[in-house]
C-alpha cells in the first residue's frame, strides 16, 4: 500500500485483480463506457482501464469518487468476492499466469475478449488446476523440505512470531461462544464448529496416515478420541478448522503446506488460549516476577508444548521479552526450535535446524540426566552470544520421551520463576571442541580402533511422499469419506 491509498479508509490490503472485476461489472451495469465514467470522476479511460486490469492501485480519493460516480458505496468495490463466476474464472486465470509451476510452460499471456464463452474459461481453469495438481505430485526431497522450513522459520523470526490477521480471526471466532479466559469446553467447541456449519464426529476407524478429516460436503470433522502428545483432540479439530477460517486452498508446495500447518497451529493455540486474557496474565506474572509457562498450561488446560508455543507467540509482541523454544529428544536431536534472542542453533548447510544434535550443555540435554527428569529444569547457560536463562521439562510420549526447553537472556530471568537456581553450564558450540569432538586423549587411543554399526533409519534416505498433503494416503482417506457418508 502506498501512501494515500484506500487503505487509509480501512480497507486493508485491497485484491487489485478482484477490484477491477467489480469496477467493471458496476460500469457495465451502470452502461457507462471508460470514457463516460471518467468524465465523472476526472480520470483519463486509460488510468480506469489499468485499474480495471488489476494493474494499478487507487488512491483512497478516486476510490470515493469512483463510488459516487457509480453510485455505490465503496465497500462494494472493496469485497472480496468477484461479482459472477466468469469474473472469478478470469482472476483465477489472472493468478495462474503468475504461478512459477505454469510459467515453465512458457505460454504466451491470454488476452480474454468478450467472445471467449465462459465455458472456455472453465476448461481453461481446470486444465490449469491440473497442471498445478500433477505440479504438486512431484516428489519433494528432504533437502526441499529443510529449505522450505528455513525460510518459514526466517518468516516466523522477523514478526517476533506474532500474527495478528490470525489473533483477529481467533477473536472473532471466541465472541458468539462468550470465551474469554480458563478451560475452552467441550460445549464451546461445537458452538465454534456449528458457527462455521461444521458437527464434530469422533471416528475409531479414522486413517492411520491423517489427524482428522474434514468432510466439506457434508460439513463434518472427524477426529479420534485420544490424545497424540500436544495434540488432543480439541486441539486437532481446532487446527482443521483453521484451514477453513484462514480460506487455505490445498497446498502447491511443500513451503505452502508448513505454512499452513504453522497458521492453523496457530489459530487452534489462539483459541484455546485467548490473546487478552493471556496477555493480562502473562503481565500480572511478570509483576510478580514469577513467569511460568506450566501455570499458563494450567490456567487454560493446554499441554505443556502448547502454552509454550503460545508464550512465543505472545511474549515478544506485549511484554518486549525475546526468548528461544526448543523441542528434542534424548539424544539432543532437535525436532522444532524458534528463536529471536540470538541464540545460535546448530544447522546444516542449508540452514536447517531439525535433525541437528543440540549441544550437551544446554537444558534440554542436562534435564535427562536430573534426579527427576519430570519436574522443571532450570539453568543459566553462558554462550558465545551471552546468557541464557532455560527452563526444561520433560514431555513423556508413548516411544520416548522429549524436552522443551523455553530460554531468555540472562537480564529477563528476573521476571520468571527459577531465576534462583544455582545450576550453571557453559557452552562454546558451534565450537566443535565443546562436544562434538572428542576429547583429544581419547581420539589419541581410538581414532581408527572403532568400527560402529551405525542405527540409520530407514527414512533418511528416502523423499518426501508425493502429494498436496505429504504422507496422507488418499486412497484410504476417500474410502473413510465414502464409508461414513453412507452412515448420514
Amino acid at each position: 500500500m502506498t501512501e494515500g491509498s484506500a487503505e487509509a479508509g480501512g480497507a486493508g490490503e485491497i485484491d487489485l485483480a478482484t477490484f477491477g472485476q467489480r469496477l467493471r461489472h458496476y460500469r457495465l451495469a451502470r452502461g457507462l463506457t471508460l470514457a463516460e465514467l471518467g468524465q465523472r470522476v476526472g480520470r483519463a479511460p486509460s488510468a480506469l482501464s489499468a485499474l480495471e486490469n488489476g494493474r494499478r492501485e487507487p488512491k483512497l480519493s478516486l476510490l470515493q469518487a469512483l463510488a459516487r460516480g457509480l453510485g455505490v458505496s465503496t465497500e462494494q468495490l472493496l469485497e472480496r468476492e468477484p461479482p459472477n463466476r466468469r469474473a472469478q474464472l478470469e482472476i483465477a486465470i489472472a493468478n495462474a499466469a503468475q504461478d512459477p509451476s505454469l510459467a515453465e510452460v512458457d505460454l504466451p499471456a491470454l488476452k480474454i475478449s468478450k467472445r471467449v464463452g465462459t465455458d472456455v474459461l472453465e476448461h481453461i481453469v481446470a486444465l490449469y488446476g491440473e497442471l498445478r495438481r500433477r505440479d504438486a505430485m512431484r516428489v519433494a526431497t528432504p533437502e526441499e523440505a529443510r529449505r522450505a522450513n528455513t525460510q518459514l522459520r526466517r518468516i516466523m523470526r522477523e514478526r517476533a512470531n506474532y500474527f495478528p490477521e490470525i489473533e483477529q480471526a481467533a477473536a472473532k471466532t471466541l465472541t458468539p461462544v462468550g470465551h474469554r479466559d480458563g478451560a475452552l469446553s467441550q460445549a464451546m467447541l461445537r458452538g465454534i464448529l456449528a458457527q462455521h456449519g461444521f458437527s464434530l464426529h469422533y471416528a475409531a476407524d479414522l486413517p492411520w496416515s491423517a489427524r482428522s478429516i474434514a468432510d466439506l460436503r457434508h460439513q463434518r470433522i472427524y477426529v479420534r478420541r485420544e490424545p497424540m502428545g500436544m495434540h488432543t483432540a480439541p486441539t486437532i479439530v481446532l487446527q482443521t478448522l483453521g484451514h477453513v477460517v484462514l480460506g487455505h486452498a490445498p497446498p502447491r508446495s511443500y513451503f505452502e503446506f508448513l505454512q499452513q500447518r504453522v497458521e492453523a497451529n496457530y489459530f487452534a493455540a489462539a483459541v484455546l488460549v485467548p490473546e487478552q486474557a493471556a496477555v493480562a496474565f502473562l503481565r500480572e506474572a511478570k509483576q510478580r516476577r514469577d513467569i511460568a509457562v506450566e501455570d499458563l498450561r494450567d490456567r487454560f488446560a493446554v499441554s505443556y508444548e502448547m502454552a509454550c508455543h503460545r508464550f512465543t507467540n505472545l511474549i515478544t509482541e506485549h511484554l518486549g521479552i525475546v526468548c528461544h523454544f526448543i523441542r528434542c529428544d534424548e539424544r539432543g536431536i532437535i525436532y522444532k526450535a524458534y528463536e529471536n534472542d540470538g541464540l545460535a542453533f546448530p544447522v546444516d548447510p542449508l540452514g536447517a535446524i531439525e535433525g541437528q544434535r543440540m549441544c550437551r550443555q544446554w537444558a534440554g540435554r542436562r534435564v535427562f540426566g536430573a534426579g527427576d527428569r519430570y519436574s522443571m529444569y532450570y539453568q543459566y547457560t553462558d554462550a558465545p552470544d551471552g546468557t541464557h536463562f532455560c527452563i526444561a521439562h520433560v514431555d513423556p510420549g508413548r516411544e520416548r520421551d522429549f524436552a522443551i526447553t523455553l530460554g531468555v537472556p540472562y537480564l529477563e530471568s528476573q521476571w520468571f520463576r527459577g531465576q534462583e537456581s544455582a545450576a550453571r553450564a557453559r557452552s562454546r558450540c558451534p565450537d566443535p571442541a565443546c562436544c562434538r569432538r572428542p576429547p583429544a586423549e581419547l581420539t589419541r587411543r581410538w581414532e581408527g580402533m572403532s568400527w560402529p554399526s551405525a542405527r540409520a533409519p530407514s527414512h533418511v534416505l528416502a523423499t518426501l511422499p508425493p502429494g498436496s498433503f505429504p504422507g496422507v494416503d488418499d486412497t484410504e482417506v476417500y474410502a473413510f469419506l465414502e464409508r461414513h457418508a453412507l452412515d448420514s
